[in-house]
């Protein structure tokens, strides 16, 4: 069994290695190509519009009223539900070191992590290999084709669009939720809502509505950001966004319950703290020369005045 292990996983490297570095040129090399652009363009601009309208806001609320180590703590668990997933698909483009990775990533995060609210399966030296079924297309030669705005979804591409709708039929998290509970559609929708506000408070973090409010064409360096994206991504040069390494989740997660400004307090506390012993050398070197003066240039003078 073991043999028969070898060979298939060394069958399948060894297909792959050509048609992943080529799958990895398709992007970079075709460039955004985008002849729907005026369809692409009325599409962005209503994502746009609904972005304003809805998602910003509440994402604004969300992160007003969610201590910053429970949005982390989010964030990694929808991050370990996309593993099974990537798993699938790292052996179906033949890298099974990478699917071992999801795999033991899932575990540890799941049990370890607490249902993956923490990460400490990159603290175990375990690394993020994420994948979906696009980059599995790309793996297997087919080309980018034409660049598309979806509705809801934002930049993509033909090849990329159907990675997307297979993965929602296909991904195990979501075959389990439909076949292994009774909860309706509209339930089964609540946790995609919690992610999308999640990753569009994210957003907001790390600076891309900076981004593109300082951009001259947000559509255009939007589009471009994408491609960029996603060509380091099929060529596994893109880690998993939100899985940065925490060391204090898990010291955050017990502090859940305490306010926000408390969670962060101890940081910038404890640097005053440190200063204010630094403070109080200061003065010391101001009493040396205060006994100067009383040395004994005093008694030589007195002894001079009494003769």
């Amino acid at each position: 069994m073991r043999i028969f292990v070898t060979i298939a996983a060394a069958a399948l490297l060894a297909g792959c290695a050509t048609t992943q570095k080529s799958a990895a040129t398709d992007l970079e090399a075709s460039g955004p190509r985008d002849p729907l652009e005026g369809f692409n363009r009325a599409v962005w601009g209503f994502n746009q519009t609904l972005d304003k309208v809805a998602m910003k806001p509440v994402s604004t609320v969300y992160r007003t009223i969610t201590p910053r180590a429970a949005r982390r703590g989010i964030l990694h668990v929808f991050d370990n539900l996309t593993e099974p997933w990537s798993f699938v698909n790292n052996l179906l483009q033949g890298k099974p070191g990478r699917a071992v990775n999801n795999l033991g990533r899932f575990v540890v995060n799941t049990t370890i992590g607490v249902g993956g609210l923490a990460d400490h399966a990159t603290g175990l030296g375990i690394k993020p290999a994420p994948e979906d079924f696009g980059q599995t297309l790309a793996a297997w030669g087919v080309k980018s084709s034409t660049y598309i705005v979806l509705p809801l979804f934002g930049p993509s591409t033909i090849r990329d669009g159907i990675g997307t709708g297979v993965g929602m039929f296909a991904d195990p998290v979501n075959i389990c939720l439909r076949e292994c509970t009774d909860l309706s559609w509209t339930e089964r929708m609540i946790p995609d809502v919690v992610n999308l506000v999640s990753i569009r408070a994210n957003l907001t973090e790390t600076g891309a509505d900076t981004l593109l409010n300082t951009s001259l064409d947000p559509y255009a360096t939007a589009r471009s950001a994408y491609f960029q994206r996603r060509a380091a991504e099929i060529a596994d040069q893109a880690g998993d966004a939100g899985s940065a390494s925490d060391a204090d989740v898990d010291a955050a997660i017990k502090e859940l319950d305490s306010d926000t400004p408390t969670a962060d307090a101890p940081n910038p506390d404890s640097a005053p703290a440190e200063d204010e012993p630094a403070a109080t050398p200061a003065p010391q070197p101001t009493e040396q020369p205060q006994e100067e003066p009383a040395a004994p240039p005093q008694p030589s003078s007195s002894d001079l005045n009494l003769k």
